[in-house]
C-alpha cells in the first residue's frame, strides 16, 4: 500500500527508487519527483504522473559534481568553473550527454541537464541511492511548483510511492539553467543563481534565451487556475480598479520587496489564490535583476495565455 503522506526514512526511499518507484523529495529550490535516471520504465512513470510531454527533458540530480560530470560526453572549463562556484546549489548545467544517458530522460535531445542540490534530505537520499535521480518539480505539468510536502500531497498523493518531508524550500523557485553545449554559455531559465553571479564567475557575458525545450521554459507555466495579470508597479492600482469593476473576485498578489523573500513566498502565494477562490490576481513585476529576474520570469509565465 502506498504511504504517500508519511515521513519515512531515507533508506526506504532509496529502496523504492532502486525498485523503479517514485519518491518526492525536497531540494533547496522546490520539491522534486524522483526516479532512477538509469531506469527507463521508472522515468516514464514520472512523465505519466505529471502529465508531462515526453519530449520535455528531465534534470538529473547527483550527490557530487564528479557524479554529474560522468553523465557528460564533454565537461568543459566553463562547467568546471560553475560547478566549483555553485554546487551544491540551485544551478543546472546543460551539457552534451554521455553515450549511456537514455533518450527517455533527455526527451530525445543530445544534451542532458545535471545538478547537485543543496538540501540535507536530498543529499542524504542521493548518497543512499548511489546514482542519478531524474527529478522535475513534483506537481502536475504546467501548474504551480511545490515548496512544501503538503503541496506535493495535494497534487500527487495517488501518483507517488513516498513523500520525504524536508520542510519549506529555502530558495523557492527552480534552479537556474545554463546551456554549456555550444560555444557561448546561455541562460535558458533564471533561478536561484543570478545572471550577474554567472558572469562574474565565468568572467564573460552569458547570453539569454534559446532552446525552449529546457525544463520550465514554455510560455505558460507555473500557473494557478486564477488569471494572473503581471504589470508595472505604476499600473497596479488602476489595473486592480478596472478588474474589480468587471465583477470578478480580484486580489493584489503582494510579494515581499526583498527578491529572496519574494522567491520563497511566490508559489505558496499563487496556490493560495485558488484555495480562496480568486478569479484575477494582479501583481507588480519586480526589478529584473539578481533573484528578481527569476521571480519576474515565473510571474510572466503564470500570466501568459494558457494552452487551449
Amino acid at each position: 500500500a502506498r504511504q504517500a503522506s508519511a515521513v519515512r526514512p531515507v533508506e526506504q526511499a532509496a529502496r523504492i527508487l532502486r525498485s523503479g518507484g517514485l519518491v518526492a523529495f525536497p531540494t533547496e529550490t522546490v520539491y522534486g519527483l524522483g526516479a532512477d535516471a538509469a531506469n527507463d520504465e521508472a522515468v516514464r512513470r514520472v512523465f505519466a504522473a505529471k502529465g508531462r510531454p515526453a519530449d520535455h527533458p528531465l534534470i538529473v540530480h547527483f550527490a557530487a559534481p564528479e557524479d554529474a560530470a560522468r553523465w557528460a560526453a564533454r565537461w568543459s572549463d566553463d562547467a568546471e568553473k560553475l560547478a566549483a562556484a555553485f554546487w551544491p546549489g540551485p544551478l543546472t548545467l546543460i551539457v552534451p550527454k554521455a553515450a549511456h544517458v537514455s533518450d527517455v530522460v533527455t526527451g530525445g535531445h543530445s544534451t542532458v541537464g545535471v545538478r547537485v542540490p543543496d538540501h540535507p534530505v536530498a543529499q542524504s537520499l542521493l548518497r543512499s541511492f548511489g546514482g542519478g535521480l531524474a527529478a522535475p518539480s513534483a506537481n502536475r505539468f504546467g501548474q504551480v511548483s511545490p515548496t512544501t510536502a503538503a503541496h506535493v500531497a495535494i497534487e500527487l498523493a495517488d501518483r507517488v510511492d513516498l513523500i520525504l518531508d524536508g520542510g519549506a524550500c529555502r530558495v523557492g523557485v527552480e534552479s537556474t539553467i545554463v546551456d554549456l553545449s555550444g560555444e557561448t554559455p546561455r541562460l535558458l531559465r533564471p533561478g536561484g543563481v543570478s545572471l550577474e553571479s554567472l558572469e562574474a564567475t565565468l568572467e564573460r557575458p552569458v547570453s539569454i534565451g534559446g532552446d525552449t525545450a529546457a525544463p520550465g521554459t514554455l510560455p505558460s507555466h507555473y500557473a494557478p487556475r486564477a488569471r494572473v495579470l503581471a504589470v508595472a508597479a505604476e499600473d497596479l492600482q488602476s489595473t486592480l480598479a478596472r478588474e474589480a469593476a468587471s465583477g470578478a473576485v480580484v486580489r493584489e498578489l503582494a510579494l515581499p520587496a526583498d527578491p529572496a523573500a519574494a522567491a520563497r513566498a511566490l508559489y505558496a502565494a499563487l496556490r493560495e489564490l485558488d484555495e480562496v477562490g480568486v478569479d484575477v490576481a494582479v501583481v507588480a513585476l519586480p526589478d529584473p535583476s539578481g533573484l528578481g529576474r527569476a521571480v519576474a520570469d515565473r510571474l510572466l509565465r503564470a500570466a501568459a495565455p494558457r494552452p487551449q
